[in-house]
Parts: C-alpha cells; sequence; structure tokens
C-alpha cells in the first residue's frame, strides 16, 4: 500500500497536534525508561492494568458495548466499563465511539479515519498526530454519537477523560512509588496504544478474509493476542453488532471469554452472536 499525496501533504511541522505529540514523546519515553526498573510487583500491575484498561474498557466498554451495542448491561456496570476505557489513554467514550462509527461507515474509502490505503503509518498513528481529530471537541464528536451525547455521565468524562488516569498514576505513586508509575501508566499505556493501533493498521494490511467485506479488513491472530481477539477484524466487519469477534472455536477471543463469565453470574444480557456454519477461511 502507498501512501496518498493528500496524506503525505499534512506530514509538515504546521500540521502536528502538538499536544498529543508532546504526550505521546513523553509516554514513550517513559514507557523505556520503565525497563530500567523491572520487579515482578510492578510487571503483574501492569498486566492487570493492561487488562482492566484495554480488556475490559476499550475491547468490552468502549468497542463491543458503547459503539456496536453488542450487548446491554445495568448503567452502573457500562459507567465502570467506560471510567476504565479512560485509563487506556486513546480519549473519552464519545469521541472514541464515533471515530470508530466513522471508520465502520466509510472503511478504507474517502473519510476513514485511518485507513492504510493513505499509509501503515497514518493509519497506525499518523492520524493521531496529524489529523483533525477533534479529543477534547464534545459538541462536535456527539454528531456521530448523539446516543452517547445525550447522556450528562459522558459528556463530562469525554471532556475530563484524563481524570481518571492522573488519579491512578497519584495511587500507584503513594502505593509504589514512581517505578510502579513507570510501569502501571506509561509502559503499560503505550504497549496498550500500539496494540490498539494495530486494529487499525496491521488487521487491514495482514492476514486472512473470511467474509468478502467491502473494505480491506483481515484476520490476524497475533494482534487478537495483543488486544484480547480485537484482531478477529474481517469478522468484526461482517458482523459489527456481534458481542462474539473469534467465531471459530480456534479463533482466541479473551474478550468474548470474559463477556460469557459476566452473562453466566448475571451482568450481562441480551448478547448478540454471529454465527459462520459452514464457511473457511480464504486468503
Amino acid at each position: 500500500m502507498t501512501t496518498s499525496t493528500a496524506t503525505r501533504s499534512v506530514y509538515t511541522p504546521s500540521n502536528i497536534n502538538w499536544i498529543t505529540a508532546g504526550f505521546m514523546v513523553a509516554f514513550h519515553v517513559l514507557a523505556v525508561a520503565a525497563l530500567w526498573s523491572f520487579s515482578w510487583t510492578n510487571l503483574v500491575v501492569a498486566l492487570v492494568l493492561y487488562w482492566l484498561a484495554g480488556g475490559l474498557g476499550i475491547c468490552l466498554g468502549y468497542h463491543r458495548l458503547l459503539t456496536h451495542r453488542g450487548f446491554s448491561t445495568s448503567k452502573a456496570f457500562e459507567y465502570f466499563l467506560a471510567v476504565c476505557g479512560t485509563l487506556a489513554f486513546e480519549g473519552g467514550p464519545i469521541f472514541w465511539v464515533a471515530t470508530h462509527r466513522r471508520h465502520h461507515q466509510t472503511s478504507d474509502q474517502d473519510g476513514d479515519p485511518h485507513s492504510p490505503r493513505d499509509g501503515g503509518f497514518w493509519a497506525h498513528m499518523g492520524w493521531i498526530l496529524f489529523g483533525d481529530t477533534h479529543h477534547n471537541s464534545t459538541d462536535l464528536m456527539v454528531r456521530y454519537a448523539p446516543d452517547l451525547g445525550r447522556v450528562p455521565f459522558y459528556r463530562r468524562l469525554n471532556t475530563y477523560h484524563y481524570v481518571p488516569l492522573v488519579a491512578l498514576g497519584i495511587l500507584l505513586a503513594v502505593s509504589g512509588g514512581l517505578p510502579l508509575v513507570l510501569w502501571g501508566v506509561f509502559l503499560r499505556t503505550v504497549v496498550g496504544l500500539h496494540a490498539t493501533w494495530l486494529v487499525n493498521s496491521a488487521t487491514h494490511m495482514w492476514g486472512t478474509r473470511r467474509f468478502d467485506t467491502r473494505d480491506d479488513s483481515r484476520n490476524n491472530w497475533w494482534v487478537a493476542l495483543l488486544t484480547f481477539g480485537e484482531g478477529w477484524h474481517n469478522n468484526h466487519h461482517a458482523h459489527p453488532v456481534s458481542a462474539r469477534h473469534g467465531l471459530a472455536w480456534y479463533e482466541l477471543d479473551l474478550t468474548w471469554i470474559a463477556l460469557k463469565g459476566l452473562d453466566l453470574v448475571g451482568l450481562v444480557d441480551d448478547v448478540k452472536v454471529a454465527s459462520v456454519r459452514g464457511r473457511a477461511p480464504t486468503e
């Protein structure tokens, strides 16, 4: 895939989102610094928070619940998942949902916020650094997520999405000092960001296609491992509402397994699942 002239033209200093770029540079530098303060405690805390923010917050909360309504749950648990999502440092719920819905509406076509047809780097993180993303423009983003925009909780959380992560950082600093902050906030967050961005880039470039969708979405097993099942992206684009993305027995979908557990204890219901009987993966 090649980068279009229009996309290449945005890679100029005048188009950089300087605040976003500054935070990204700082987070990456501090993530590398974390490697000099390894301990098993730091690693375990980072892994638990990786699941809390990425698995529960982004995959289950932001994506399968708020964006696609693949299942139902109580408002209390829904709000809990949304707060967990803010810990991933991927923006507030209205911004995230609006961006992802735009992606589905125009996937790999004009208007897609992050298509590899505009270049792999653009799809991975260029759109964040150089694109017109409107992270904190709640009034603008509610146009694409009016259901969330009608809820005061989501409007406030979208505007102040950084507050839970700051609070977490303070808690970790009090509990374990700077090393725990480096692992529990910066390293964990950077790994989670790149894992999510791989869904935007890698799963539209490499992998297999079970369904003949109108976009370039693909099923990618190693992205699925990093993202709790989000790498089964061709399945997802064919059946966006399905709360299960790994549709075959060999497609490990940890978010789906967690959802089945939540269903078993009565925390969720009305779980929507697609079926692929008789279909085989195609290149």
